[in-house]
């Protein structure tokens, strides 16, 4: 499994930073639409497990909000005067709103579940509050520009990028050394607090990392945006934990090798974007 993750990530890596450097955001939007197409097909699967009616009816839906995102806000219309345009506002607020009560609903699992937990309606309501947000946030930071590089969107990118896997990373190998108290066994048994301060920890080495390429950057802010970003990670990991418990199903796809689908490789990152971009703009900006 291990081996197979690797190679998986060995052969994606690539292909996503040059995307997110070398696409223009014009081009890559389309990009990010059809990755959350097929995460909307398999956010079907938590909502009714094993229906095709169910996968298609939610990736039509959650395709046809993001068109209309798309052709209501075009990337030209994003900024006016260094500030955001406030549909693409109103909806990362939305978004980190939905990700302040799913920690409500993660720590209430599984007594708190039981309104929802067989309402396909209200399962769907929770896969648009996690995806479209995300979609939103990923276009709003590929589109951000900087009088010192061309590429500084990219760069926010990828720094939430390496933020996630340096917090996941962290979380399972110290987790799997070290880890002896559960985090939310209820939702996810194998999740550790012990791997969880290991995330937050681990997070440090890319802040780190560009600080010293980066001196004159602030560092407190940097700290403050990886912190809140590893916690919002965990907490879009635990999330689709424990919506995919409710349906009972262990990934959501098999799309890529070792990994499940893709809303089991983006689950974190779900979470964090909003709230990456929303520090960002608040702190930095």
């Amino acid at each position: 499994m291990l081996k197979q993750r690797v190679v998986t990530a060995a052969v994606l890596l690539p292909l996503v930073l040059a995307a997110i450097f070398f696409v223009p955001t014009e081009a890559l939007v389309w990009g990010f639409f059809a990755i959350f197409i097929l995460a909307g097909r398999e956010w079907g699967n938590i909502i009714s497990p094993n229906c095709n009616a169910t996968r298609l009816t939610f990736a039509l839906t959650i395709g046809i909000l993001m068109l209309a995102v798309i052709f209501l806000v075009p990337v030209s219309e994003y900024w006016y005067l260094g500030r955001l345009n406030p549909i693409l506002l109103a909806i990362i607020l939305v978004g980190v709103g939905w990700w302040l009560a799913a920690s409500l609903m993660v720590a209430m699992y599984p007594n708190g579940a039981k309104i929802w937990r067989n309402s396909p309606m209200w399962m769907s309501i929770f896969g648009q509050l996690t995806l479209l947000p995300a979609f939103v946030s990923l276009c709003v930071l590929k589109s951000m520009v900087s009088n010192q590089s061309e590429y500084f969107g990219a760069w926010l990118l990828l720094a939430v990028m390496l933020i996630v896997w340096a917090a996941d990373t962290g979380a399972y190998f110290v987790g799997r050394k070290w880890g002896k108290i559960k985090l939310m066994p209820k939702v996810s048994p194998g999740k550790t607090f012990e791997g969880f301060l290991g995330g937050l920890v681990t997070t440090m080495i890319p802040v780190t990392i560009y600080h010293s390429f980066v001196p004159q950057s602030e560092w407190i802010p940097m700290v403050i945006i990886a912190v809140v970003t590893a916690v919002a990670s965990a907490l879009g990991d635990l999330s689709e934990s424990m919506f995919k418990r409710n349906a009972n199903i262990k990934d959501s796809g098999s799309i890529l090798p070792g990994h499940g689908g893709v809303l089991d490789r983006i689950d974190s990152l779900t979470a964090a974007l909003p709230v990456f971009i929303l520090m960002y703009l608040l702190l930095w900006t």
